[in-house]
Formats: structure tokens, C-alpha cells, sequence
């Protein structure tokens, strides 16, 4: 279970351009829950996955992973617990080393560095066949380099290769809004199977509200560091794009637009 318990972010703290974010911002998620999280720009949402992930510090408040606080913990180390996926393909993988280079980097990741091989023909077989799942045909070119593939197939490769090793925690930073749509619609299929088969505990950002709506288990909406709508169980099941364009429709209406 992750629980994030009265966290405060500040930017810029000390001057004209002080912001506070998150003001005693708390959630939990639950073992093998699938969150899509929406919002408007500024809401807050990609600031939450940076602090889940330890790419950004907290200024007060606790980070709780199964009832272990890791909030002074680097992401070096959280990141053998948690996979991402970032919007852009190109930050998942190494564009000038081979596929197959790219897939031993993730299959050792965590592990210590020392004069063993690489990878063998058991490996690389493994591989092969971890690409053949993809149904990209990328099984066939472990010796091209990663930079020539497209931005689908990056992706794709991005998302199994943050998952090829033992991790509790998915994170996806809009994963599918670089691609285009029928792409997005491949990498989603690919998310999805791969969230369920591996059962992990899954936290999607996303503008696509399409996809908010049809993958996960649990929807919340994000806005000002707060979440202001959370839905899970048969009342995700039941929303429509709809339910969620008016309460952005809200939103602006509050604010003056």
C-alpha cells in the first residue's frame, strides 16, 4: 500500500515567486489498485508521481510504502521498487545502444555491477521472447539501434523493460500522448494486459479522458494540490467522459473563464 501523509511542497519558497503545491496533500492507494489521475494543467499531478518517484523532495510530510516511510530514501533506490514510463519514448530507453543492450540494462537493474556476462543465449532467448509479445516484430532486431525504432515501439519497449524486473509500484506519466492515436491505442491494450498479468499496483496520468474512464480500477481528479473526485469500484465503472468534462466545466466556471 502507498500512503502519502500530510505532504507540503513549496517552489521557489522565500521568494516573489513562492507557490505552495500540496498543503497537507494526503492519499493512500491500495495493493494492485489501477488510479488514472486527470486534471488541469498546474493540478498537481505530475508533481505527485515526482514525489512518489523521489525525483523532487517533500518540504514536510511522509511517504509511506508498506508502512515503511521512504521519504528521505534517493531515487536511485526507490526505482528498484518502482517502474516509469515518462510522455516522451525517447527518456525510457538508451537511443544509441541496441535493443538488445537496452533489455540487459533493465533485466540487471538493481543488481551489483561485477565481470559476469552480460547476457547469455538463455537471456537473449528470454528476451526474444518477451518481444515477441509485443507483436512489433522487434524480436527480430536486437542488434538494431533503440534510436531507429518509432516512437510506438519505444514505448512499448519503455513499458516492458520497466517491468521486467520484480517492482511493486507503475508509475505512467502520460505514456500515450506522443504517439498517435492508434498507437496509443496499442500501447494502452499493452498496458493494461501487462498491469494485470504482473498485478501491479498502477498510477496513470493522463489527458486522454477516454482512457480515465475505461482502464483502472479507481478515478480521481486532481486540482490545486487537491483531489476533488474520487471514484472507485461500481462508481468508476459507471462514469462517462461526460461526468468528468463537467466538472472541469465547473472548475472553470469557479475560476472566472
Amino acid at each position: 500500500m502507498l500512503e502519502l501523509r500530510n505532504i507540503n511542497k513549496f517552489y521557489n519558497p522565500g521568494t516573489i515567486n513562492e507557490m505552495c503545491l500540496f498543503d497537507g496533500f494526503n492519499l493512500t492507494i491500495k495493493d494492485q489498485e489501477f488510479v488514472s489521475v486527470v486534471g488541469s494543467n498546474g493540478s498537481g499531478k505530475t508533481s505527485m508521481l515526482n514525489i512518489i518517484c523521489g525525483s523532487i523532495p517533500i518540504d514536510r510530510g511522509r511517504i509511506i510504502i508498506n508502512n515503511k516511510d521512504i521519504a528521505n530514501i534517493p531515487e536511485f533506490k526507490r526505482c528498484r521498487h518502482i517502474g516509469r514510463v515518462y510522455q516522451n519514448p525517447s527518456m525510457g530507453t538508451c537511443p544509441n545502444m541496441t535493443i538488445l543492450e537496452n533489455m540487459s540494462l533493465a533485466d540487471n537493474k538493481g543488481k551489483p555491477f561485477n565481470l559476469s556476462r552480460g547476457t547469455t543465449k538463455s537471456r537473449i532467448d528470454y528476451y526474444r521472447g518477451l518481444l515477441r509479445s509485443l507483436n512489433l516484430g522487434l524480436e527480430d532486431k536486437l542488434s538494431i539501434q533503440v534510436g531507429s525504432l518509432s516512437g510506438g515501439q519505444r514505448q512499448a519497449m519503455s513499458l516492458l523493460m520497466s517491468t521486467m524486473t520484480p517492482i511493486e509500484f507503475l508509475i505512467l506519466d502520460e505514456h500515450t500522448a506522443a504517439l498517435d492515436p492508434k498507437t496509443a491505442e496499442v500501447i494502452m491494450e499493452l498496458t493494461d494486459k501487462i498491469v494485470k498479468e504482473k498485478k501491479l499496483t498502477t498510477i496513470m496520468v493522463t489527458h486522454n479522458l477516454r482512457y480515465a474512464v475505461e482502464y483502472g480500477s479507481r478515478l480521481i481528479m486532481m486540482h490545486q494540490g487537491n483531489v476533488i473526485l474520487d471514484k472507485s469500484g461500481e462508481e468508476k465503472k459507471n462514469m462517462k467522459v461526460d461526468d468528468i468534462l463537467d466538472k472541469f466545466t465547473q472548475i472553470s466556471i469557479e475560476l472566472g473563464n
